[in-house]
């Protein structure tokens, strides 16, 4: 049986990842990407986060700029999360914003989630899913594109997005109300009101949002 090749980031080469994969039987092979962490054919690229990195790339927007340029450049992007804590449980942000987050994943990017307790367990998913593609799919391995700027009306609605109780749907259609981010922010509770889904109670937790004083 021919080697399963991995190309990976040069980032990734001393990781026990990458160490797991090498005695698993992969030929290895180091470039510096510009896109994901593992390639696994030409339509297949791996973004792999600990469990606090996807977390964190969560409230920074570092993740949804990641999945645009790897949805931009493959076909089936896929991202692990690693690590044995309970994601929900980490004391970075609500639970409910990060399956927020998770959904959009899915079902705006259809970009599946993989989880593994371990970096063992990382490679032997990576193994699994570059066997399946270059042996039985005989799906080549290469590098494409690049990335690639995220476009601005998607960093708009993730920034409507992050205020209590509005989505992503509600953020488009408050953005096509005001137009602006900042006729958002200046509108009056009467206003934010006329937006579907958005009643009383709502708009003026959004209103007493914006006008807190933020303390460390």
């Amino acid at each position: 049986m021919d080697k399963v090749k991995v190309i990976v980031d040069t980032r990734e080469m001393r990781t026990i990842v990458v160490k797991k994969l090498f005695e698993l039987g992969a030929k290895i092979e180091s470039k510096r990407l510009e896109v994901g962490d593992f390639v696994l054919s030409e339509r297949v690229c791996v973004e792999r986060k600990t469990v606090k990195d996807f977390l964190q790339s969560i409230i920074d927007g570092r993740l949804f700029e990641q999945v645009s340029n790897l949805t931009a450049n493959y076909e089936k992007p896929v991202i692990i999360v690693e690590g044995s804590s309970d994601i929900y449980t980490e004391k970075m942000m609500h639970p409910n914003a990060i399956r927020g987050a998770i959904a959009s994943l899915a079902i705006d990017f259809r970009i599946p989630i993989i989880q593994t307790t371990s970096e063992e367990e990382t490679a032997l998913f990576l193994y699994m899913i570059a066997a399946r593609e270059q042996l039985d799919k005989k799906v080549s391995v290469n590098i494409r594109g690049g990335k690639k700027p995220l476009e601005d009306n998607y960093i708009q609605e993730y920034i409507i997005s992050g205020f209590p109780g509005i989505g992503r749907e509600t953020a488009r259609r408050i953005l096509k109300h005001f137009k602006t981010i900042k006729n958002f922010i200046n509108s009056d509770t009467k206003e934010l009101m006329k937006i579907e889904k958005i009643g009383k109670k709502k708009a003026k937790r959004i209103k007493e949002l914006i006008e807190k004083e933020w303390k460390e």
